[in-house]
């Protein structure tokens, strides 16, 4: 298991007790001290950009920093101050944030970073000096529970609409997603309206040489698709001569359902309710881009002096 960042404080200080030392040289060393293994070496935050334990290291280092426990060097290079070596020596510190706000500058720290001075409680739920998680898991795990919350408000809305709107929008998302490029004719809604599904084709080129049929079914979440209904679309697929099938579905897919398409081999792929609310997000189908928020970090090389 991967500690916490708080838990990664000593063995940070640890790692510099003989000099300076570079910071990727000390994330695979401590792994190596815990007997990580591979998958939890390789295990990556949400935004697959850092490793799990890389980024619990590097803020345990930062944190550190700002307590004036250790200093930066240069890009990537830390050492130990002479306060640093003071803690390491005495073994009885439970070496965390809450000991590092004893120092002047790890408070002016925690005050700049701060919002507006704001002491309300909600806001401290996210305090990566009093949690596990970094500012980084914190941040990532906010984004993930808004966007489901958004996948399910989409799920809803696209269940309650008409028949006739569900078709549109599942042939405006395969159109936003590239088949047919930029013709207006890419892709044509066949359903026919209060049948609670939708056939239809759209093509997968510009020029309409391959084609693709698509069947959706506009369930509750609790109506899941069986596998008659997919012998009955590979059959629909085997009459007009279709080499390829996508069956969407607001709700999901039976495990005989999901193992009669594999029976029938890859032609028909299956898009459940999960799948189909990430896609809708993705290419910003029933939803938009509210605020941008772009999250930056220092550029050390700028600070490099010869």
């Amino acid at each position: 298991m991967i500690p916490d960042y708080q838990s990664l404080m000593r063995p940070v200080l640890k790692a510099a007790t003989s000099g300076a030392r570079k910071i990727s040289d000390v994330v695979d060393e401590i792994s190596e001290q815990l007997e990580l293994s591979e998958h939890e070496r390789s295990q990556m935050l949400p935004s697959g950009k850092q490793t799990v334990i890389a980024n619990r290291v590097h803020w345990a280092r930062s944190y550190l920093k700002q307590a004036g426990l250790v200093t930066n060097i240069k890009r990537g290079w830390y050492e130990l101050s002479d306060r640093g070596r003071e803690v390491l020596e005495n073994p009885s510190i439970q070496l965390d944030a809450k000991y590092l706000e004893r120092f002047d500058e790890f408070q002016d720290f925690r005050s700049r970073t701060k919002d507006d001075g704001s002491t309300d409680a909600k806001a401290d739920e996210y305090d990566s000096s009093t949690t596990a998680r970094t500012p980084d898991e914190s941040l990532q795990d906010a984004h993930s529970r808004l966007e489901q919350a958004l996948a399910s408000n989409l799920l809803d809305s696209v269940r309650s609409s008409s028949p006739q709107f569900f078709e549109n929008l599942i042939v405006d998302l395969f159109i936003a997603m590239g088949y047919g490029g930029t013709s207006e004719e890419a892709g044509r809604a066949l359903g026919q309206s209060g049948d609670n599904g939708v056939d239809g084709v759209i093509d997968q080129d510009p020029l309409g040489v391959d084609q693709i049929y698509l069947q959706a079914k506009r369930y509750s979440s609790k109506n899941g698709v069986g596998s008659g209904e997919i012998r009955d679309f590979y059959g629909a697929l085997s009459i007009k001569k279709a080499t390829k099938g996508i069956f969407v579905t607001t709700s999901y897919f039976t495990s005989s359902a999901e193992q009669t398409a594999r029976d029938l081999g890859s032609r028909i792929v299956l898009i459940d309710g999960t799948h189909l609310a990430r896609l809708l997000m993705k290419y910003n189908i029933g939803c938009r881009d509210k605020e941008v928020l772009h999250i930056k970090q220092i550029d050390e090389t700028y600070f490099e002096e010869e």
